[in-house]
């Protein structure tokens, strides 16, 4: 976070909050910040565009996911790598040894698709979109750095739990 309010977030935190803050206190409309739902990027397995394809594969496999965010080494997003992604790279490398996967650099795997990523300030109706189709939205700010994830499961937790609580409002 400190890094971030260097890079003049920190006012930014401060108005998301508040209006964090303002929809828990009893808003129930559709302009609720996405904040609420980030996992920032100290929280997230990523892969930074230096990294060799053995190390993009140990840490996914050490998470146990099947795609994480790619990185620059400025921190600005690139794209998506998948498990599907290193198989394929796999096959058209010959499926090299763990030892020779140590001099393949990750970007060398072609990527099938990569998760389209929101600004920070996008709307919950744009949250929406993304996330319906994707299984986290990249978050990034002004200067496209990356700045964390939204995952659909959170979405959907938040969204299971505001329809029991009117549920259980009605009754």
């Amino acid at each position: 976070r400190d890094r971030l309010r260097s890079r003049g977030l920190g006012d930014v935190y401060k108005r998301q909050r508040r209006r964090r803050e303002s929809y828990t206190k009893g808003r129930q409309n559709l302009q609720m910040n996405i904040l609420f739902f980030l996992t920032p990027k100290s929280e997230v397995a990523y892969v930074e565009e230096t990294d060799t394809l053995r190390q993009a594969l140990e840490k996914m496999e050490h998470h146990g996911y099947a795609a994480v965010p790619l990185l620059s080494t400025e921190g600005k997003y690139l794209g998506t790598l998948t498990d599907g992604d290193v198989l394929w790279g796999l096959k058209e490398l010959n499926f090299p040894s763990l030892y020779q996967m140590e001099e393949i650099p990750v970007m060398q795997v072609n990527r099938s698709r990569d998760n389209k990523p929101v600004h920070v300030d996008v709307d919950m109706e744009g949250l929406l979109e993304k996330v319906s189709a994707q299984n986290f939205v990249p978050v990034i700010d002004d200067e496209k750095v990356f700045i964390g994830i939204i995952t659909r499961r959170d979405v959907i937790h938040y969204l299971a739990k505001q329809c029991r609580s009117r549920e259980e409002a009605a009754v």
